[in-house]
């Protein structure tokens, strides 16, 4: 999904159920939107990177909502966050935040907090989607990929920061993951499938594959890095009256 806000590797996501792979004239495979009957909500994730989005036009392109990068660590500010999440719902998106996890710059409870006070809270107005966490691979050293904490100290980590976002915001955040990733740094932990979403980042494939332990299915599925909209593409596993609820619904 989201860069980290200096240059860095990009995160490796992967992609849904009924996935289209389209081969350009070259022959070079390019993610479309995955094809299904009943057209899923289509959404995309943005950051920095985007700076300014047209709104508009993404709603025309078929965007339905958006998760917008509000914080980082215990510092950063996405200095683009109040234009993107405010754009997106004036041109009438559900909208909303998500924070990337830097485990080894801050606890999970200091990074909650700086979360929820700059952008991350929510509120039951039917437009704001449940706060994220986005726990993925070290973007700044690629040796450290669990930044250097143990299975049990990064489970721990991520429990604080929940426990911290729902004490503040009365919501559990949404975890956005791979499924390597939470296997390699939280030994397939089990622990948050009952009462977390799940946002799966899985590229260049035709299904969401295998999930981490104990989440029977996926709430958002990021199938793509670029495509009809701006910045990540996602889907969400539901219907688009589901989808208000989720945003509703504590």
């Amino acid at each position: 999904m989201a860069r980290a806000h200096t240059p860095s590797p990009r995160r490796r996501g992967r992609a849904w159920a009924a996935c289209a792979l389209a081969l350009a004239a070259a022959g070079t495979a390019l993610a479309q939107h995955p094809a299904h009957a009943a057209e899923p909500p289509m959404g995309h994730d943005v950051s920095s990177h985007q700076r300014t989005v047209d709104w508009t036009r993404a709603k025309a392109a078929g965007a339905r909502f958006v998760y917008v990068k509000a914080t980082e660590s215990t510092a950063y500010r996405n200095p683009y966050f109040a234009a993107q999440y405010d754009g997106a719902g004036a041109a009438g998106l559900l909208r909303g935040a998500y924070h990337f996890a830097l485990p080894d710059k801050g606890s999970g409870k200091e990074q909650a907090a700086h979360f929820v006070h700059n952008g991350g809270d929510w509120s039951a107005d039917g437009r704001t989607l449940p706060p994220a966490l986005d726990v993925e691979y070290n973007p700044y050293d690629r040796g450290r990929r669990c930044y250097g904490l143990t299975k049990i100290r990064m489970v721990a980590w991520i429990r604080a920061f929940s426990d911290e976002v729902h004490r503040l915001t009365g919501r559990r955040p949404v975890i956005y993951t791979t499924t390597h990733w939470w296997n390699l740094c939280t030994g397939g932990s089990d622990a948050f499938a009952a009462d977390h979403a799940l946002w799966i980042a899985r590229y260049r494939a035709s299904d969401a594959g295998t999930l981490p332990a104990g989440w029977p299915t996926w709430t958002f599925w990021q199938y793509a890095d670029s495509g009809s909209l701006p910045g990540d593409q996602n889907l969400f596993n539901g219907s688009g009256t589901q989808l208000r609820r989720l945003a509703k619904d504590r």
